[in-house]
């Protein structure tokens, strides 16, 4: 049986509700990039995301230097109003070198970067835009004349909220003072890394709560390329908890995200229309209370 998205309930960004269910553009990119026919394919999956009821999808004009945001203006160009794009800007992108992108976090580059992600996502404007700090391990540590404060990246991405360039604003990659100081700029968001095996960001969870800002994290399930992270669906518990419930290590992983929060939207990423399934089915899976209770005893003991 095929799982709706909205399966698992709501979250509010900015005026719009969106299933707690989302879709990160990382893999799917990476996957389109061989030929046309895998391109092709990767449009066709974003649709078939959206007839399953996702309509948040997480992108950046650096991944794949566009391509992410190409494919999705071909699934959705006949749509734009149904799909939320929450896009990142403070890095740009690189077709050389041992990562594929840059800093670009002054004021004047989040706006051509939100200009970029305009174009390739042939819209007038951009639902939730993430600024994407970059002074914490991991990733990229900024240095020189990168080192830019927020309050006046904030001021530039609020100008281009008041011009309706974008509906909201979230934070990516950012401590707990960054984003207590944030909060008057009326932050929609936040995107750190959080998974039942990486829980360093859990006070800024429960910040984020307080205040009612969705919780997106990245590298919901671990792996997570350049951070390294132990993968959530190898944890034993999981595993144990997969078998218990009839469901799939993934699901399990993907569910403790959203049994951790009212306000947490995941956002795993695929380029399988199974594995797409699978994902969105994780709306339905429900944590008995002693097994949530197990598996909030993993990880940062």
């Amino acid at each position: 049986m095929v799982v709706p998205a909205e399966a698992a309930g709501t979250v509010t960004i900015g005026s719009r509700q969106v299933p707690r269910v989302g879709y990160g553009l990382g893999s799917l990119t990476r996957a389109a990039s061989a030929d046309a026919q895998a391109y092709g394919a990767g449009v066709d999956l974003l649709r078939h995301a959206f007839e399953l009821g996702v309509t948040f999808f997480d992108t950046a004009q650096f991944y794949g230097a566009g391509l992410a945001n190409r494919l999705l203006a071909d699934a959705f160009a006949d749509r734009r109003g149904e799909v939320l794009y929450a896009s990142k800007v403070g890095a740009r992108p690189l077709t050389s070198g041992p990562v594929p992108m840059t800093a670009a976090q002054k004021p004047r580059e989040l706006r051509e970067s939100v200009e970029d992600n305009l174009r390739t996502l042939r819209t007038d404007h951009l639902d939730l835009v993430y600024l994407r700090r970059m002074d914490m391990l991991p990733g990229l540590i900024v240095e020189g004349d990168q080192q830019v404060s927020l309050d006046d990246q904030l001021a530039e991405l609020i100008a281009l909220r008041d011009a309706g360039t974008i509906s909201a604003i979230g934070l990516s990659h950012v401590t707990v003072d960054q984003f207590t100081s944030a909060l008057p700029a009326r932050v929609a968001a936040v995107s750190n890394i959080h998974n039942l095996l990486r829980r360093d960001d859990e006070v800024l969870l429960d910040v984020a709560e307080a205040h009612g800002i969705v919780w997106s994290p990245y590298f919901p399930l671990g792996g997570g390329g350049y951070a390294a992270l132990p993968k959530v669906t190898e944890e034993p518990a999981v595993v144990a908890a997969a078998e218990r419930l009839g469901a799939t290590t993934t699901q399990v992983g993907l569910a403790w995200l959203l049994a951790r929060s009212p306000l947490s939207l995941v956002i795993s990423g695929t380029s399988s229309p199974g594995h797409l399934e699978e994902n969105v089915g994780s709306a339905a899976v429900r944590l008995p209370r002693d097994l949530r209770h197990q598996l909030d005893g993993v990880g940062n003991d």
